[in-house]
């Protein structure tokens, strides 16, 4: 036994040895804050589209879309095409994957697809995310998903599974798969997909991780396991869809997946090409105050009559004219007076010509960022299980 001195009272406090180290390390331990089930929302519901509306509206969500053919080919003859996208839960959610992503998912959720997002838990554990520790992984998890259901993503035809539990259900299945998918490509052709991690083609093999190796893998056979006709994540990640689609020419019994890939938001600063979650300034974040909103999109690089790497324009094309189809600019007389847009398009004509100028755009980008996000900073004020979660998420000191 040993003693330690109370810092009140000055007496001796006996304790067993070790015991103080125990229960430090039960104070440190994570929470795992449970939730209402992830899938209560899910109830599939075929769509009433024609073919020719069906394609209408999930063919702008692809910057590439390989193959047409086959994605017409689905739409016929399936009532719920499976459409999939994995997510590693780390660090905070910017507009992209909570308002773009939500956008694009009700579009295929519209023309009847199943959309599953595979809840990449052991990948981002393989990735080092939020210092490997599952437990904090899992709740980022679950704090993305209720971000989603507050940004108006149509869950009836939406499933989460996550990755680490769907393995050990059907263990041999999905490692035999990845061994085979491993034994038919060599290094050089897999270590060209490590930009799926946010790694760089070119650093140097002995500082590579052999969970580099490990994980486009897995990640490719992701999309047999789960029986997903269309592939609908960002260019990103294009090089490991491309691979499933070589694995299948490889393979006698395996179809080739449709790849649908979103275009990549930039980011806010000039010469940012891509958002990205360690620069605040970067993006707009899913939780982020009315005050945050509008300071960064006045920061925004936005020079006049400039539509080339220009974010603030970006924004309004992926974001604005896609939940809301119109934007209305005030602006005073001398300025030509208010003007409402019903497409991009003109909108981009008049910013060109200079008719519209970046300190009247602002605002009006501003105003329905705010409303679009406000539903989620609601949910989780006033919901006390989405609070709960929140905070436990705040108390992590994000690296990665």
């Amino acid at each position: 036994m040993f003693a330690t001195v109370d810092p009140l009272t000055g007496g001796l406090i006996w304790e067993v040895e070790g015991q103080k180290q125990k229960e430090q390390k039960e104070q440190n331990k994570v929470k795992y804050v449970e939730i209402k089930d992830i899938n209560i929302n899910f109830n599939p519901r075929p769509s009433r589209l024609s073919l020719e509306e069906k394609l209408k509206l999930i063919e702008p969500i692809a910057e590439e879309l390989i193959e047409k053919e086959g994605l017409i080919r689905v739409l016929k003859t399936k009532q719920f095409p499976i459409c999939y996208d994995g997510f590693e839960p780390s660090g905070r959610m910017h507009i992209a994957q909570g308002l773009l992503r939500a956008l694009n998912v009700n579009r295929l959720v519209d023309a009847g697809c199943i959309f599953i997002f595979w809840v990449a838990d052991w990948f981002a554990l393989l990735n080092n995310k939020m210092g490997g520790d599952l437990n904090k992984i899992r709740n980022v998890g679950r704090y993305f998903i209720e971000v989603w259901k507050a940004a108006g993503m149509k869950m009836h035809n939406v499933k989460f599974l996550w990755a680490s539990d769907e393995i050990n259900k059907r263990p041999n299945d999905y490692w035999l798969g990845v061994l085979d998918l491993a034994r038919k490509f060599n290094v050089t052709r897999i270590k060209k997909c490590g930009q799926i991690m946010g790694r760089n083609d070119d650093e140097q093999d002995d500082k590579t991780a052999v969970a580099q190796l490990f994980y486009p893998c897995m990640q490719c056979n992701d999309i047999f396991f789960l029986e997903a006709d269309i592939c609908q994540l960002g260019m990103d990640q294009r090089k490991v869809n491309m691979l499933a689609r070589e694995y299948s020419d490889k393979s006698t019994d395996l179809y080739k997946p449709i790849i649908m890939s979103h275009h990549m938001m930039m980011g806010l600063l000039e010469g940012q090409t891509k958002m990205s979650k360690s620069d605040v300034n970067s993006a707009i974040f899913m939780e982020d105050s009315a005050e945050s909103v509008r300071d960064k999109i006045k920061k925004a690089y936005c020079p006049p009559q400039i539509i080339q790497d220009n974010p603030v324009l970006d924004y309004t094309r992926e974001i604005i004219f896609g939940w809301r189809n119109k934007l209305k600019i005030l602006r005073k007389p001398e300025n030509g007076g208010d003007k409402e847009y019903a497409s991009y398009a003109d909108l981009e004509a008049d910013f060109v010509s200079g008719a519209l100028h970046p300190g009247d755009l602002k605002p009006a980008v501003i105003q329905v960022l705010n409303e679009l996000i406000q539903p989620v900073r609601d949910h989780f004020a006033k919901d006390p299980e989405a609070r709960a979660l929140l905070q436990e998420i705040r108390s992590y000191q994000i690296t990665k």
